[in-house]
């Protein structure tokens, strides 16, 4: 069975971030890393080329097969900072509509400007997700 193609790797999260172009993507991606850190006490790790993950998890699919995956994570795109809440958000109704400005996919936050957003509102969001994975897992 194939390997998933984005994995946890020893690439430099720091030079990631310092290369990312848009400036205000920059910083608002190092607020939520540190946001992300406080919450999970774990240190960033690269995930793929372009996703910053915190902790890991095993991530059971449908058909049985298990993978490692981060607890939470981050990733700037160019038209948005994605979030990402690995447990979803059928749970967390209550705090989106407190959170502010953003989409929701399955398990992506979409946040176009941080200062669209409540800070204490998102960091609650991230750490009852966390919270809900580490508990699943025992």
């Amino acid at each position: 069975m194939a390997e998933p193609k984005t994995r946890k790797n020893n690439a430099s999260v720091k030079a990631f971030v310092d290369g990312v172009d848009n400036d205000q993507r920059r910083k608002d991606m190092r607020v939520v890393m540190k946001i992300m850190r406080r919450v999970t006490g774990k240190q960033a790790s690269m995930w793929g080329e372009t996703m910053v993950g915190y902790g890991t998890y095993a991530y059971k699919y449908a058909s049985g097969r298990e993978s490692e995956w981060f607890l939470t994570g981050v990733s700037p795109r160019k038209q948005n900072l994605t979030v990402y809440i690995m447990s979803g958000f059928s749970r967390y109704r209550p705090l989106l509509k407190k959170l502010g400005k953003h989409k929701a996919g399955k398990s992506c936050l979409y946040i176009n400007k941080l200062e669209d957003v409540d800070l204490d509102v998102l960091e609650e969001l991230v750490a009852e997700s966390v919270a809900s994975l580490r508990e699943r897992q025992g």
